[in-house]
């Protein structure tokens, strides 16, 4: 052997677990049976859209309206067979979305909107320890049909405030409260039937023309629901403040919601009827965030990091066990292998989040080079979660993070082993996201942004036992096209998600897990998939 070979010779073989192992050494190494090893992966990273599903037998009570997409949001003891009928997941997802952990996504009103479509928010943890709390206790303070009034005003305001208001909220109704506060003595209301733009001076006071509240029809605080829309319907009104024993505003109930109640049978609520709620946590100042957090009634808690496998967040988890036990749910990751997997579940994570780079707004791979394709990392850990569920009886449930650009994106997922998916692209389009609609060349788009950006600066998440800051970007700054309602958009996606799932045979995410089959595709056979070889008629037909 020349002396250039014993210096460094490649050796592959496999390691009986789907990777090849690289083994790089010298010749004296090779003597000792001390040399450094590498592993190679045998397969390509892949993304979701390198495979299909493959149809399967449907037969007549395998249609999209029999699908439940419900899904375990943490982990839980399965039956063993023995007689032990396991515990159940203590907490349960209607359907298997959630939105991400971004300051562009969210806030407590898409927690409200998602959580009455049967997901969850996850609050961003960008913030202040007191914002993000208050934001949770806003959430689980939001009776359903009981809304918090946004839009207040003193009675020495002017029709210039109330129209600035309007403009900048969408809101017609408007609390004329002592101090101008939501929860201020109310005095009156002001609707868009207590004034004329066209025959009244901008800066009347609001004094001149509010319904002063002894005109008002109100309800008091500790009514039901159904005794409000009673009111309501009694009294033709369009909407009822509910005040307290000190005259305090406290809710208004709309006429408008009504039926809008009517149409979210999947609402996700606790015990006590209120949304559940989500909140993002770091590995810097939890000790502080969390409790505050639990205090102020968030039901499930992740650590948010781009990068999961490591020590901090073991740290996290063990804090969290020895001070609540189990009682504190609480998510960990990101990991896109066995490892990563195994390790976190052992830490003790009530779920594992899967997936590094995948985002539409993360360079993470391009800046750091590290990441893996969503597909094949949802593949490789959802293999590792049946090991440890054989070996423990625990049941882990998985959430894909990033890589979904098609709604059928969401099937292979979940066909994948993922439970549950968290999409913030997806959600920042909506008109319940936390940023504007904003008119760009022409076309409504909303603001979306990365947590690794330069506007976010969440150094937090990207943490790796250095200094407090974020020494180079790994998002970027970025307009997404606005798409309407969250409800309109998510139904729409859904309705995909349960026809494939007809498709395939199954009627649960369980058995879709169980039963799917899967294939790889082909470039070409990709092109064949969608409109080809046509001139299409309408260029404005949606890709998602």
């Amino acid at each position: 052997m020349s002396l250039r070979c014993k210096k460094k010779e490649l050796l592959r073989a496999c390691c009986g677990n789907g990777r090849a192992r690289l083994v790089f050494y010298t010749g004296n190494e090779r003597e000792k049976g001390s040399a450094p090893v590498a592993f190679f992966y045998d397969d390509p990273s892949r993304t979701f859209n390198e495979y299909l599903l493959i149809p399967r037998y449907s037969g007549r009570g395998c249609t999209p309206d029999t699908v439940d997409l419900s899904a375990p949001l943490v982990k839980y003891r399965l039956a063993d067979g023995d007689g032990d009928d396991g515990d159940g997941a203590p907490l349960r997802l209607n359907i298997p979305l959630t939105s991400a952990i971004m300051q562009a996504v969210s806030d407590d009103r898409m927690a409200v909107a998602l959580a009455q479509e049967g997901g969850v928010s996850f609050i961003y943890g960008a913030q202040t320890v007191q914002d993000q709390a208050a934001m949770v206790a806003r959430v689980k303070d939001h009776k359903a049909g009981f809304v918090r009034s946004d839009s207040n005003v003193r009675a020495d305001a002017t029709l210039a405030d109330i129209l600035a208001m309007k403009a900048e909220s969408g809101h017609s109704t408007v609390a004329v409260t002592e101090d101008g506060t939501s929860q201020g003595r109310l005095v009156g209301i002001v609707t868009s039937r207590d004034y004329r733009v066209s025959r009244m001076d901008s800066a009347t006071p609001v004094a001149d023309f509010m319904t002063p509240l002894a005109n008002l029809i109100y309800g008091r605080d500790g009514l039901t629901l159904s005794e409000a829309n009673d009111l309501i319907w009694d009294h033709k009104l369009n909407a009822l403040p509910i005040i307290d024993d000190g005259g305090r505003l406290t809710y208004f109930v709309f006429r408008k919601d009504y039926d809008s109640h009517k149409t979210h049978p999947n609402e996700l609520l606790d015990a006590g009827k209120r949304f559940i709620v989500g909140a993002g946590v770091n590995t810097r100042d939890y000790t502080e965030r969390i409790p505050a957090l639990v205090d102020a009634g968030a039901d499930i808690l992740c650590i948010d990091s781009s990068e999961g496998y490591t020590e901090w967040q073991k740290d996290v988890l063990t804090w969290v066990r020895a001070r609540y036990g189990d009682e504190v749910k609480i998510g960990a990751g990101n990991v896109v292998d066995r490892d990563g997997f195994r390790f976190l579940a052992e830490a003790g994570a009530d779920f594992v989040k899967i997936g590094i780079g995948g985002g539409s707004i993360c360079i993470t791979r391009e800046q750091k080079g590290i990441g893996r394709g969503q597909a094949s990392a949802v593949i490789d850990v959802a293999a590792e979660r049946a090991r440890y569920l054989a070996e423990t009886g625990v049941y882990v449930p998985l959430c894909s993070d990033g890589g979904i650009v098609y709604d059928y994106h969401m099937t292979l997922a979940l066909a994948m082993g993922a439970d549950f998916l968290m999409l913030g692209r997806y959600f920042a389009r909506f008109d319940e996201a936390p940023s504007p609609r904003l008119n760009y060349n022409g076309a409504y788009v909303k603001e979306y942004w990365g947590e690794g950006s330069n506007r976010a600066r969440n150094w937090q998440r990207y943490d790796s036992g250095g200094d407090a800051k974020l020494s180079f970007e790994e998002g970027v700054d970025s307009y997404v096209p606005y798409a309407g309602s969250l409800k309109e958009n998510v139904d729409a996606s859904l309705a995909k998600v349960r026809s494939t799932m007809s498709n395939c045979g199954v009627t649960s995410v369980e058995q879709l897990q169980r039963d799917a089959k899967l294939t790889l595709v082909s470039a070409t056979s990709i092109t064949e998939g969608g409109a080809h070889d046509v001139i299409l008629r309408n260029e404005s037909r949606s890709a998602r």
